[in-house]
């Protein structure tokens, strides 16, 4: 298996350390004096422990994962993992341009500054798409509604309400656009019957295949921890 080292981290330490990250790569720390041939042999010499725990973290439920907080642990938007970094000068709590830049001040704030972040981001982008397959249909709603729900991605109240879980904005676009296509459905058709699905398929043809990546990927624990 091939070992990919993200970065390597000289200190002041005296021996050097092996880190898997979310992501499943390594980030070695290291004394400033450490040669890269010693390095490369401690890992080496660690080479099945490295390949036992990248595998566990390619295998597991992201549901399991346990937030950190530090710098190169991977968070998801969009259905992509980004990578965290830890900042001494930033005004703002929380950034994200390429990479996520959270402020070292806010760290004891960290998962209520995440929390905050996706549930912003999910209410811009949400309500962009919901608009535009509202505008495509000509199905009318109420309201959209960004909530804390952990085992639904959305529904649809009898008013014309539309809610969806802010954890939706960790998968990718054309699965929120499959949701976002599921409620707007239900503001005409309230049960899941036959004409429902056609409802679906017209405004979505390929809807299946998001359907699908729902029932395999349960992006809904992804940051359990942070609940």
């Amino acid at each position: 298996m091939e070992i990919k080292i993200e970065k390597i981290i000289y200190t002041n330490r005296k021996t050097i350390s092996l880190h898997i990250t979310d992501n499943a790569t390594l980030i070695i720390k290291a004394p400033f004096d450490a040669s890269n041939e010693t390095i490369m042999k401690v890992v080496f010499n660690h080479i099945n422990w490295i390949n036992k725990k990248t595998n566990e973290i390619r295998k597991r439920d992201p549901k399991f994962v346990t937030r950190e907080f530090v710098s190169g642990e991977g968070f998801l938007f969009l259905g992509r993992y980004y990578k965290l970094n830890i900042v001494d000068e930033q005004d703002e709590p929380l950034k994200f341009e390429k990479y996520f830049y959270l402020s070292r001040k806010e760290l004891s704030r960290a998962k209520e500054i995440f929390i905050d972040w996706y549930k912003k981001v999910a209410k811009e982008k949400i309500t962009e798409r919901v608009q535009r397959y509202a505008q495509i249909s000509g199905l009318k709603y109420n309201s959209i509604n960004i909530t804390d729900a952990q085992k639904r991605w959305g529904s649809c109240s009898h008013n014309g309400n539309l809610n969806f879980s802010w954890r939706l904005i960790m998968a990718p676009l054309s699965v929120i656009d499959y949701v976002v296509v599921h409620e707007l459905a239900h503001i005409e058709i309230k049960n899941h019957s036959k004409a429902f699905w056609n409802k679906v398929k017209v405004l979505m043809p390929d809807y299946e295949k998001h359907k699908e990546w729902l029932a395999k990927n349960n992006y809904l624990g992804c940051v359990k921890s942070f609940v």
